[in-house]
């Protein structure tokens, strides 16, 4: 067998930061433009590229679509028709990205047939279902990483909006509290994203004045106030400011992580992380954006349900740690060594994975013994095929390490 090494793309969105993901590259900082986001996969739009013994390149999509057995393996292939499930990432976010949530697999399904009868091109900027598949996501913080994400419990939004409370949101306030559960806050939610401008527009500045005010008395609710007015400052006039009110507000420390099914409406703040997804573009943006912005199409897909979300450090002992989740198409795993430690540890055959070295450096060995050391930010594509390599840390400094990997694979 024959580790090698991807050659992987960087997406220069707006948003991006100009230092992270050149730093973790080695390159030089800051770069001369964004770099927001590191792509390991076979994404049509930008797959990597798998460099061979002799220096060669061969696109990671055309090796899969070449051989989709020896790629994936014979469940993974068939259940996901010779397409890599997975897109693995580093998120690298300056700036906040737009609000938005993903369908699921049904949702996903129907979209794209229907956009397809109505003829859309499927890279029109009107179309939201390029794809019939869903697109789950789960991101683990490198740095300290800010996110908002799925719906506040309503009575902490209601306490939030009285905090706040001013002439014109007065009656929104009493909307939830009359009703404080998901029917309640789909009726906030939709009234808010489906105000005239004018409306909007003697609202927004209520609403950011009361936030300045209770960021300025140290009040209970300052840190989701500073996100507010960082959110009107970058998108003024945009409903999506008025809808961040009724998100969670979290703060992931590195190894953190939060998994975002079908329906969950979430947003990206800053930092850098860790992301994995389903090989999807299927995206419904809400706002704080100038993309196409589809509400009823919104409203079918987003979920209401309420309450904290979740944070996992993942499950296991002291080296690794696996991200549960339940989407079929992806996990993500840890391992740490930390300073001093240099053990092997054998990463099993379990599918088509790829390894991204985070920290340090590492040297990974295959099974007829042939190696290559893999550096920070540098990664491996392992086909289903190849048997089981082992891996351990160079030079007694702290390494780490993330497996991408398909999830259940079965019928």
């Amino acid at each position: 067998m024959t580790v090698e090494l991807l050659r992987n793309a960087v997406r220069p969105y707006a948003w991006g930061s100009r230092t992270a993901i050149p730093e973790l590259l080695g390159r030089p900082v800051p770069a001369p433009h964004p770099e927001a986001e590191l792509w390991m996969g076979a994404h049509p739009g930008d797959p990597s590229h798998v460099i061979g013994p002799d220096g060669t390149e061969r696109s990671l999509l055309e090796l899969v679509e070449a051989d989709p057995l020896g790629q994936l393996g014979e469940r993974c292939a068939k259940r996901w028709g010779g397409r890599l499930p997975f897109l693995l990432k580093i998120l690298a976010a300056e700036e906040p990205l737009s609000m938005q949530a993903h369908p699921s697999a049904a949702q996903a399904a129907e979209g794209h047939a229907r956009e397809e009868l109505l003829g859309i091109p499927r890279d029109a900027s009107n179309r939201n279902y390029p794809d019939p598949t869903a697109k789950p996501e789960l991101v683990c913080a490198l740095t300290e990483f800010h996110a908002l994400a799925g719906f506040r419990e309503p009575d902490r939004t209601v306490k939030l909006l009285k905090a706040i409370e001013t002439p014109g949101l007065a009656k929104y306030t009493g909307l939830i509290e009359a009703q404080p559960d998901p029917s309640g806050l789909r009726a906030l939610f939709t009234t808010w994203i489906t105000l005239p401008q004018r409306s909007l527009d003697s609202l927004l500045p209520e609403v950011l004045d009361a936030c300045v005010r209770h960021v300025k008395e140290h009040g209970e609710f300052a840190v989701e106030c500073r996100t507010i007015l960082e959110l009107g400052e970058a998108h003024p006039r945009d409903a999506g400011v008025l809808a961040a009110l009724l998100l969670n507000r979290l703060t992931l420390r590195a190894g953190e992580a939060i998994y975002l099914p079908a329906g969950n409406l979430h947003l990206y703040l800053h930092g850098t992380a860790v992301e994995i997804l389903a090989n999807s573009d299927n995206i419904l943006r809400c706002g704080l954006t100038p993309k196409h912005v589809d509400v009823p199409e919104l409203l079918r897909v987003v979920d209401f349900a309420c309450g904290e979300m979740p944070v996992q450090c993942g499950d296991g002992g002291d080296r690794l740690s696996v991200y549960r989740t339940d989407a079929p198409e992806f996990e993500l795993s840890r391992v740490e060594w930390a300073p001093g430690q240099d053990d092997e540890i054998s990463v099993d055959s379990v599918g088509p994975q790829i390894l991204l070295c985070t920290a340090g450096d590492l040297l990974v060995t295959a099974d007829d013994g042939e190696k290559v050391e893999l550096r920070r930010g540098q990664s491996v594509w392992l086909p289903a095929a190849d048997p089981p390599v082992r891996v351990r840390a160079l030079d007694g400094a702290r390494a780490q390490l993330f497996r991408a990997t398909a999830g259940t694979c079965e019928d």
